[in-house]
């Protein structure tokens, strides 16, 4: 499916009917990379999962590189809810997603019925990240970013992950190819401007939830432990021997604990 949001065309897939869900994925990343999820949560739910402007299928926003920002992607997030006359949904958002997720709490706080970061966190960039960062978008502009990604992906998964499944850490590796260099910097640029959103968290209505990974080095389990506290409902689950990849390294409870949620919600709801 698809739909234009200023002058771009936006991908998304949907299925399964109820509460609407919508799955945001992270750099480096497109649509496919919640297809587990997907397939288990349209069981259940609708469903709702976009390849992100300037990934998958979706053209880049028509925006200049040093004007991006995070909200322009949680504005593109807004504009398919409406396209699909939806008034309220849950948001789950991860890594990068995560960051937009937040963006759109702190936009559109009353579109949302909970919402949740998987593998992420409110906390804006520090300086060594943010270093870490421009120096990526310096490699990227230099050698490309199939370059950039091929040495930066293995990372995001735990060591029992890798061991076991190296070929499909190999085949996520190959699928980055598809990405432009123009895209992988404007990610990079939104993300290095972020601002620190744990506000978002302390003043949200809805319920929260955190994923957390004791092997992530992208959104450290010490940093979401620093913020679970803050929403006045969390749900936080803990993925141990996992990294920045629950969805690939512990599927079944992974999905388990978004069905969880969601089912919580409906709770409430009906109450």
């Amino acid at each position: 499916m698809q739909f234009q949001y200023n002058n771009t065309t936006i991908h998304y897939k949907k299925e399964g009917e109820g509460q609407p869900v919508v799955l945001l994925h992270g750099f480096g990343e497109d649509s496919t990379i919640w297809n587990h999820q997907f397939n288990f949560l349209k069981q259940h739910c609708l469903v709702i999962v976009p390849d992100l402007p300037g990934s998958g299928q979706s053209q880049m926003l028509k925006i200049e590189e040093d004007n991006i920002v995070i909200e322009d992607y949680a504005t593109a997030v807004h504009a398919l809810l409406q396209h699909e006359n939806i008034e309220t949904c849950i948001l789950l958002g991860h890594s990068m997603g995560g960051y937009i997720t937040l963006a759109f709490a702190e936009k559109y706080p009353e579109r949302l019925a909970g919402w949740g970061l998987v593998h992420s966190t409110a906390f804006a960039d520090s300086l060594e990240k943010k270093n870490t960062r421009n120096k990526g978008i310096e490699l990227i502009r230099k050698y490309g970013g199939y370059a950039f990604l091929k040495n930066s992906i293995p990372n995001l998964f735990g060591e029992i992950y890798k061991k076991a499944h190296g070929n499909k850490v190999a085949a996520f590796i190959e699928k980055s190819k598809d990405f432009t260099p123009e895209a992988l910097i404007h990610y990079s640029k939104a993300m290095i401007n972020r601002p620190d959103r744990t506000e978002i968290l302390s003043n949200t209505a809805v319920p929260v939830l955190f994923i957390a990974g004791t092997e992530d080095v992208a959104a450290p389990i010490q940093d979401v432990l620093q913020q679970v506290h803050l929403p006045k409902v969390s749900f936080i689950h803990i993925l141990n021997g996992v990294g920045h990849m629950g969805m690939w390294e512990q599927t079944d409870t992974l999905n388990q604990q978004l069905l969880q949620f969601i089912n919580s919600l409906e709770l409430v709801s009906d109450n």
